[in-house]
């Protein structure tokens, strides 16, 4: 039974990718999750479940505080968020700066637009910073500079523009500045960014922040005439975080077949990516929910967005409410517990039915692993979902990275729309091999078995190979 099991699951995942194809490579970048094994950011020492769990819901907070600060308020969006950004971005990517290139390891954030990096001579930075004297093509930028208006707070002394940009306790002042960078073989020169010269409180920034915004410094932005606004990502799971998943820049690449839904354009808060979420269902059943709860308000910076920095999906309180009262109910009578922020937690095996965010012309269906942040000893699992913070801004719905996990998020700025699909083969591949995995008087003969199967995106065979062998396809 378990042979045909697994059997049955490698057609599936073939047929998933030849329904998945796209058109041409584009340029594509490995992306880590900041605790994997190619961060320097991972704990040094073990941690709990319990208490990486609540480390996640804290750094979750202060970014949707950070969110649910910016509606209405400003017409600029600050680089970061404060603590979660700053020292635990939730996804890494190595970028090359300067000539020579000198290697760091920037955050990717889709609702900021700016990029800083630490340099030389930075009183209270880290150890890795970027040694600008080095690099042949650094230049600083004056205040005659047009990209000088359009940092906030910006300060012209010397000639040089400079800004400062506050973060939680910390407060961060850099120098505006270009240079030479790379997130793969394609070299984009003259890259305005922040060059960090002096950090103070007890926040400290890591190796950097890349922007990926809709805002004039933003990554796309900068590297329009490149790769024309276009971007998706497929982040890998929590599960696996010895795996890595990708960003892919520019049209060429993308998925074809994918269901789309438009983007929505707020003024007041133009970086952002913002959709309409029109319903949410619990298996079967639309979740009535009030509909100022979802509906979009330029004025007051109401409505849903996509965002990558934060890790659970936060939802203002009459939907979520909705929602987790339908849930509970769905999973039926099992005894319910908390834990830190999370209300719907179980300390035995549930079924969970899927959840279905309803957008203009897409529908997003969530199966347990979207939903269910479980132990590591598989005993308890919650719901990875909680209401917005409780304050008066706090009017926004995020669809966080824990539930855009294993599917293919589009950002197609010049078409005006967000699409979903779900990720590749191999990364399929390997969350079902890690499932799999579990199985311990199976893993032999999973070891042993040999597939034949094709890879859509590289458009080969990957033929009579050991499964272990789609591991090298992240």
């Amino acid at each position: 039974m378990k042979a045909y099991l697994f059997f049955s699951l490698a057609f599936l995942l073939l047929s998933l990718v030849q329904g998945t194809k796209t058109e041409g490579r584009g340029t594509t970048v490995k992306v880590f999750h900041v605790y994997s094994p190619q961060s320097p950011f991972r704990p040094s020492k073990p941690v709990s479940w319990e208490d990486s769990v609540l480390q996640m819901l804290a750094e979750d907070q202060a970014r949707l505080q950070f969110l649910s600060s910016l509606v209405g308020k400003r017409s600029w969006v600050p680089i970061a968020s404060g603590r979660q950004i700053v020292q635990s971005p939730t996804y890494i990517v190595k970028a090359n700066v300067g000539t020579p290139a000198q290697t760091f390891l920037m955050a990717l954030d889709t609702s900021n637009d700016a990029a800083w990096i630490p340099c030389n001579g930075c009183a209270g930075c880290s150890s890795t910073v970027f040694n600008s004297a080095t690099s042949t093509t650094f230049k600083t930028l004056g205040c005659d500079a047009p990209q000088c208006k359009q940092v906030p707070n910006s300060i012209c002394g010397g000639g040089t523009c400079t800004w400062n940009t506050t973060y939680g306790g910390s407060s961060i002042l850099s120098n505006l500045t270009q240079d030479t960078i790379a997130l793969s073989t394609d070299i984009v020169p003259s890259y305005t960014f922040g060059c960090i010269q002096k950090t103070t409180g007890s926040s400290v920034p890591p190796q950097g922040l890349l922007g990926l915004g809709r805002g004039p410094l933003s990554f796309l932005s900068q590297t329009q005439n490149l790769y024309k606004s276009t971007f998706s990502y497929c982040l890998p799971s929590f599960r696996t975080l010895n795996f890595s998943g990708t960003l892919r820049l520019g049209p060429a690449g993308q998925p074809l077949r994918i269901k789309t839904t438009p983007l929505l354009k707020n003024p007041r808060r133009s970086s952002l990516y913002y959709v309409n979420l029109i319903g949410i269902r619990v298996g079967r059943r639309n979740v009535d929910i009030p509909a100022t709860a979802l509906a979009f308000n330029p004025t007051t910076g109401a409505g849903t967005i996509f965002d990558s920095g934060t890790v659970f999906t936060r939802l203002v309180a009459p939907a979520y409410n909705a929602v987790r009262d339908e849930f509970r109910r769905r999973v039926g009578n099992a005894p319910v517990s908390s834990l830190g922020g999370f209300d719907t937690c179980y300390t035995g095996p549930i079924v969970a039915p899927t959840i279905t965010f309803m957008f203009s012309g897409m529908n997003l269906t969530l199966p347990p692993d979207n939903l269910l942040i479980r132990s590591t000893a598989g005993s308890t699992s919650c719901l990875a979902m909680a209401a917005a913070p409780d304050n008066v801004n706090s009017v926004l719905n995020v669809i966080a990275n824990m539930q855009q996990q294993n599917h293919r998020i589009l950002f197609d700025v010049p078409n005006s729309r967000i699409g979903v699909a779900l990720c590749s083969t191999a990364t399929s591949i390997i969350n079902e091999w890690e499932k799999l995995k579990s199985l311990h008087d199976f893993s032999s003969r999973i070891a042993r078995t040999r597939l034949f199967m094709f890879d859509g995106l590289a458009g080969r065979r990957l033929a009579d190979q050991p499964c272990h062998h789609f591991k090298k396809y992240m």
